[in-house]
């Protein structure tokens, strides 16, 4: 995972510029296994999808957006960068790195992709030392939610608890679900 120290100010800018976007693409970036490092462990749990390194946004206008964990404000969080994957992760296809699965398709993308996002708003939480850090992004649009969550299930094979702050991205896509995995809801700004 490559670093970079992200402000409050850019990051609050940069998941506002989500806001009216139509998405056109969906990546994960999920760890990888196998005799040639290059195939994805599994990430899809139904309500939830655990792409592990990162998400891959690409907007109709062309920009990208990775939704990656990192510690820009103290503690593991979840962080937003408008570039491609490349800058924040190293050998994407490669042995030893991490694959690339286009998840577009994928039916718990299908009320957010090709529709403009209605709502894109940060999730926060008060980390160690009351360091507030945030921990989700809520995408809204007119049909579907979904939040993309920097956390783990605390046991595997998951059995209901999850931590948050890890070094770990997760994808949860019902309002349910959300407040189950601990997730600050109606705390995002916006």
């Amino acid at each position: 995972m490559l670093s970079a120290e992200l402000t409050e100010d850019e990051y609050e800018r940069t998941v506002e510029s989500l806001r009216g976007t139509r998405l056109v693409e969906v990546t994960y970036y999920p760890l990888s296994f196998g005799d040639d490092g290059i195939e994805a462990e599994e990430w899809d749990f139904g309500v939830w999808h655990q792409p592990t390194m990162g998400v891959g946004l690409v907007a109709e206008n062309a920009t990208r957006y990775s939704a990656v964990w990192g510690h820009s404000f103290g503690h593991y969080g979840l962080e937003i960068f408008r570039e491609p994957m490349s800058t924040r992760l190293a050998m994407i296809g490669q042995p030893g790195g991490t694959p690339a699965v286009l998840v577009t398709d994928h039916p718990s993308w299908s009320g957010l992709v090709g529709v403009s996002l209605l709502g894109a708003d940060i999730l926060w939480s008060e980390g160690d030392g009351g360091l507030r850090m945030p921990v989700a992004v809520e995408l809204r649009a007119p049909a579907a939610t979904a939040w993309l969550v920097v956390g783990r299930p605390a046991a595997w094979p998951p059995d209901g608890r999850f931590c948050l702050a890890t070094d770990d991205v997760m994808a949860v896509f019902t309002h349910e679900f959300a407040g189950a995995v601990g997730l600050p809801l109606g705390s995002g700004k916006g």
